[in-house]
Formats: structure tokens, sequence, C-alpha cells
């Protein structure tokens, strides 16, 4: 008889473990309280416009084939793809921006104008972290282990894991807007580049060797694909049941407790977030694990605005901007990657902010709000714009509220320390039947990294039924 097991949440990291699951053999339930798969990678459609609905921004290729052939499915096959030539730019208060292109030529070109003898080095420092990269990259693609290192033979590399982001990029000589460019991606995420994990500093080797891409039908069909995948695999996807608690007993998992009633399983995997798993959902979490867990910083989703824009979008795809003391802004037009996203000369754009936790805690819905709407009212991101039509908003309350995040956040800051410690792991400790999956049980947070978890939290699952 197959074993039977519960998914709650069918994200990234629940639809993978979904798949690999049911082509086993096993009896899979997926669970999910919203009406479409996804979560935070899910989209979302406003008079005829696709919004990539979350705040992911970039997609990580190499990580995302990975998961889909270990899967044993082809991403090209699933996601049609195109790549991003223009990628960012970063504005540093009113100087000229930083910009980056998948050409490292060209980008580092640009430096050289600005700053001589910067070209060369930002050039070895891709070359470096390239390097690096290919030694640490196996590390991705198994369950976070303290003899991972020796394994792999990636030891050598364990002076750059134990650094910050911000020490990595003051050993480059790079000009400090370079480094602060290079480092935008800890301003998305609310940090400083003193707690930064140093593994950022890999993003621009894989803009120019990997490249970035976009998917032509947004993101949300990367989920669409895998929740397809999942129901030929013979999993079951119920949307619109919400669970409110993991049963246990004896210390082992017996099933989950829905607004339906009560569902058996042999194993359940978690893709709701570690920190609500073991606070919100299971009473049997140990009040020492509990409170330690409850003392992590969390990470906000932020503010963003969903607009309908006519006129000349200004490459390239991304355009943030850093104002002195402030976290980022970035605006988002995926038509300057792929102009058929349009419709009847109006194209889809979004304006999005990071916002601290705490910050955003304190503000409540109202602050949150007005913060946008101060956000709307900048004229920077207007620039060559014609009209202009925002056609939702939301704050952190309300990603709360609709995706139903702990606390408002989205999962733990992925600060140096927290990468080192391991992160939360894929096989509970302390519930046998038990599994996680999500960017808190990975390196990383981006759509790749979840769906890589559900592979691994599914791997661990079935060596135990085994």
């Amino acid at each position: 008889m197959a074993r039977k097991v519960v998914i709650i949440g069918a994200g990234m990291g629940g639809l993978s473990a979904a798949v690999r699951l049911a082509g086993s053999g096993c009896a899979v339930t997926v669970l999910e309280a919203r009406p479409e798969p996804g979560g935070l990678a899910s989209g979302l459609v406003r008079e005829g416009l696709r919004f990539d609905a979350g705040p992911y921004i970039l997609l990580d290729r190499p990580g995302l084939e990975w998961a889909f052939r270990a899967l044993g499915l082809e991403l090209s096959e699933h996601v049609p793809l195109r790549k991003i030539e223009d990628v960012y730019e970063v504005q540093p208060g009113e100087e000229e921006p930083v910009r980056f292109h998948a050409d490292l030529e060209q980008t580092a070109a640009g430096l050289e104008r600005r700053w001589p003898g910067s070209g060369s080095r930002y050039r070895r420092f891709v070359e470096e972290t390239r390097a690096t990269y290919a030694r640490l990259e196996p590390l991705l693609h198994a369950p976070p282990h303290p003899m991972g290192l020796l394994r792999s033979g990636a030891w050598r590399d364990a002076p750059f894991l134990l650094r910050p982001l911000g020490a990595i990029l003051a050993r480059t000589g790079l000009p400090e807007p370079v480094q602060q460019a290079i480092g935008i991606w800890t301003h998305v995420a609310g940090q400083k580049l003193a707690e930064a994990p140093s593994p950022l500093a890999f993003v621009p080797s894989l803009i120019h060797t990997a490249g970035c891409y976009y998917p032509l039908q947004g993101i949300g069909s990367i989920p669409r694909a895998l929740a397809a995948e999942a129901t030929r695999a013979g999993a079951e996807l119920r949307h619109g049941v919400e669970v409110r608690e993991i049963r246990c007993s004896g210390g082992r998992v017996t099933g989950v407790e829905t607004g339906d009633g009560f569902l058996p399983a042999d194993a359940v995997l978690s893709n709701v977030g570690g920190i609500r798993t073991y606070v919100e959902l299971l009473r049997e979490t140990p009040p020492a694990v509990r409170q330690s867990l409850k003392q992590l910083p969390l990470q906000s989703p932020g503010v963003c605005a969903y607009l309908a824009v006519r006129g000349a979008l200004r490459q390239p795809y991304l355009r943030f901007r850093l104002p002195p003391g402030e976290l980022c802004r970035l605006f988002i037009a995926p038509a300057n990657v792929a102009p058929e996203v349009a419709r009847e000369g109006w194209s889809p754009a979004r304006l999005l902010a990071p916002m601290h936790h705490d910050e955003a805690e304190r503000l409540g819905p109202g602050g949150q709000a007005a913060y946008l709407e101060r956000l709307l009212e900048e004229p920077w991101w207007r620039e060559g714009l014609d009209e202009v039509r925002v056609l939702e908003r939301r704050i952190p309350s309300g990603w709360g509220q609709e995706f139903g995040l702990y606390r408002n956040s989205m999962n733990p800051v992925m600060t140096a320390r927290f990468m080192r410690a391991g992160r939360i792991a894929h096989r509970s400790p302390s519930v046998r039947g038990l599994y996680l999956a999500g960017s808190s049980t990975h390196p990383g947070q981006w759509v790749s990294f979840c769906a890589i978890s559900g592979v691994l939290a599914a791997d661990r699952l079935r060596e135990d039924l085994a």
C-alpha cells in the first residue's frame, strides 16, 4: 500500500517535492490555502497585463535546470525563457548609475571610463568568484551538513564562506559605488553589506556566464508547470484548504488538522516556512527551539505597486535607486526584455521597495501604505513615460494576509551567521515524519533554491520511508 504524504503549501518547494514523491509511488496530497499554486512565485493578471505577483525579480537558470532535471524534466520544454542583455543599474543618490550588462567586457568598459583601473579589477573579481562558485556549487544540491565542505573538497573556500559580503567586496579595491551596486541584492533583503552572506558575491559572475533570463509567461509559469507535472504524476492538489495544525502522537506525525477535518498521513512535508511550521502549526516543538526561532531576524516582503505604463521605457530591465541613508527602490520593466508582454500600447511594470521588518511592524498598515504612496510620487522612475496607471498595491500586512506569512515576513533574513549555522533542516530533528522545504532551509532565496529545497526534502523523506 502506498505511503500517504501530505504536503502543506503549493509553493515551489512543495510542488517540486510533490513531483518527486508522487513519481516514486507515494500517495501525495498537496494542501494549498490559495486558489492557485506558486505562493510568492505566483502570477497576477490585471487588465490583460501579466505581472510577477511576488518580490522575485531574477531567475537563477542553472539552479532551476538542476531542480527540473532531478525531477526528470527539462526546463526549456516547460518554461520559455529569454536572455536579459541589459540587466540592471544602480543609481546612488544623484550620481550617474552603475550599469551591469550580460557582456562582461561591456560592463568592465563602462566602469573603466568612470574609474580608470576599475575595469581590470572587476574582471579579476568576476574570474575569482566564478572559480569559487564552481567549487562550491555542489553544496547547493545537497542538504546542509558540517562535513559537506570536506566531502566536496570545498574546505579550501572556508575563509570565503566565513567572511561577510562587505569584507569580500572591500578586498576587490573597486570604488565604493561599484561595491554598493554589486551588493544591491542585500538592500532588497533589508540587509547591510557587513552582515550579508558572501555567496551573494557570485551574482556578477552568474550574470556574465550563465546569464539572466526572463520567463516569457512570467515567473508564475514555473509553479504552474510543476503543478501540472505533479498532477500528471498522480499527486492530488487541493486548493482553498488551510492547515490549522500538524498532529503528532508519541513524537511522530499522524496527519494534519484542516478546516474540513483531520487528514491522516505517514509523513508531512511543510512548505509554509520553517518558523511558521514550528511556532504556529506544531504543538510538539520543544520550547527552546520555539524561542530560538522567534528570535531570528525576519525579512519583510516590502511594498509593491503594479503599474500599467505607456511611453518610452528606459533600459535596463531593473533600475535601482539608492538614496543616501535609505533602502533601495526598484523599477522593473519586463517589456524591455519581452516587448510582446505589452497590450494595446500599455506595458506592465512594478515599483518595488523593501522595508525593514521591525519598521513595517511599527508603522502598521496605514504607515506602510503611506510609504508606498510616497514612493509612487518620486519622479525618477517615471522618466520617459507618458502615462501611468496604478492597477494594484501591496504592503507587508496585505502580503501576510493573502499568503499566510508568519508575522507578515517572507522568511528569516539570510545573514552570514544564519547561513553558516546551517539554516533549518529538511528533516525535523524533534518530530519523526516531519520534513520542511522552502527558502529557510536553503542558502538563498531565489525561485530555484526553493525548488531545490523541495527535491532535497523529498529525498530525506523517501530515505526514511524506505
